[in-house]
This record gives structure tokens, C-alpha cells and sequence, in this order.
């Protein structure tokens, strides 16, 4: 599971930015001050740090600048308030790779964090992809594609294609989708496995409508990727 250090003094933002990337598939850690942001950086190995500029016991650009000098070789966004062109020209001067304005809209924030982490695995893992029959996934990059289309996922809309695709034309149920995908986040229920399947089925349906897989609900058995009459292999 990715993991993302949220740098942020202010409750509230934590709250939204945690909620929102653990719902996404990410592991969370926050820090409020320069100091613990450090500790956690080292300690945590983060992916990706979100970083605000203005903390109680110094600047972000400390930490940014800190992290840099000593190797750190993830995502760094900062996430402030301050929006003049100089301060986004110091920021990224600093070495980071992104410089989002307070107030901001969390999916924007979200694509530009997977934008950062993508380009990083893409140099740095090895291909991880799943086939059945026409359908390729890709697990490092989160692309699907069936013939000449392709979607792009967000990490759990990865995993649970990936989980459907291992057990091609065999239902898997509710309780052991979230088992596998969501047992380690505590406040949900099993409604958020329906709601990422709907998710899953937009995002498929161009590949439906070419004759592509689709995903159905098995009556009292959950949900199946259903390519019979396909070839396929997993």
C-alpha cells in the first residue's frame, strides 16, 4: 500500500486529505510540525509528501529543503495558501514537484499526486500486469485496456479489477472484497465495495460496448468479471 505523509497544521485539512487518500487506497501518516515531519519521514519511508509551507515550529520549505539534501527520493507536493508566483517558484527552486493553492479541490489534488507517483514507478518497478482474454491491466501504471482503449484507474479501482481478473468468471462476495481491500480502514461499511464497482463499470463501459467484459452482480454471491465465451488466461 502507498503511503503518503500529510504535513498540515490544520485539523480540518488533515481530516479531508486522510479521508479522502485512505478511501483511494493509500496509507496515511500526518505530522503538524517541521520537526515531526522529519521524524516521520525517516521513520515512515512515505511515497509522497503533502506539505504546507506555514507550520507552527518553522516553513515546509525547511522540510522540503531537508528532505532533499538528504536523498529523500519521493513526491513532494506543498499544499498552501500563499498563491504569488515567487512563492511557487521557491517551492519547486527546492525541489519539489508540485505546488497546489489553499482553497483546493481534493481530486484535482489527487490526480496531480498519482501524475508524481507514476512517473517514479514507471523508471523504478518491475511490470506488474494481469490479462483475460483481451483485457490487459496494469497494475504499475493503472491502465486498462481492451484493444485500442484504454482507461486510467485510481489505485483501488486497480486493485479490485485486479482481484475480479484472478478469479475470471467465478463470483467473489462482498465480504471478501472488503476483507482484502478495505478490512484495515476503520468507519466503512460493505456499501463502499458497491460503490467502487459502480465506479469500475463507468470506466469499463466503452470496453462493454466493444464487447468487452462486464462486471455483474451475482444474486447472494457478489460480483464476477464475466468473460464467457471469451478466451481467456490469468
Amino acid at each position: 500500500m502507498t503511503r503518503v505523509l500529510i504535513v498540515e497544521d490544520d485539523g480540518d485539512i488533515r481530516g479531508i486529505l486522510t479521508r479522502g487518500l485512505e478511501a483511494e487506497g493509500f496509507s496515511v501518516g500526518v505530522a503538524g510540525r517541521v520537526e515531526d515531519a522529519l521524524i516521520a519521514a525517516r521513520d515512515e519511508a512515505p511515497a509522497a509528501v503533502v506539505l504546507d509551507i506555514t507550520l507552527p515550529d518553522g516553513s515546509g520549505h525547511d522540510v522540503c529543503r531537508s528532505l532533499r539534501e538528504g536523498g529523500y527520493p519521493g513526491a513532494i507536493l506543498f499544499l498552501s495558501a500563499r498563491d504569488e508566483i515567487r512563492d511557487r517558484a521557491e517551492g519547486l527552486a527546492l525541489g519539489a514537484d508540485d505546488y497546489i493553492v489553499k482553497p483546493f479541490v481534493f481530486d484535482e489534488l489527487l490526480a496531480r499526486l498519482q501524475t508524481h507517483l507514476l512517473r517514479r514507478r514507471e523508471s523504478d518497478e518491475p511490470r506488474m500486469v494481469f490479462t483475460a482474454g483481451r483485457l490487459t491491466l496494469d497494475l504499475n501504471v493503472r491502465q486498462v485496456s481492451f484493444g485500442d482503449a484504454s482507461a486510467r484507474l485510481t489505485p483501488r479501482e486497480a486493485e479490485l479489477l485486479g482481484l475480479l481478473m484472478s478469479e475470471v468468471n467465478k463470483p467473489i462476495s462482498r465480504g471478501d472484497i472488503f476483507d482484502k481491500l478495505w478490512a484495515n480502514q476503520g468507519g466503512l461499511s460493505l456499501n463502499v465495495v458497491d460503490v467502487y464497482v459502480g465506479y469500475l463499470r463507468t470506466k469499463l463501459s466503452d470496453f462493454v460496448r466493444l464487447g468487452g467484459p462486464v462486471i455483474v452482480t451475482v444474486r447472494g454471491r457478489g460480483f464476477m468479471l464475466d468473460l464467457r465465451g471469451q478466451d481467456f488466461r490469468h
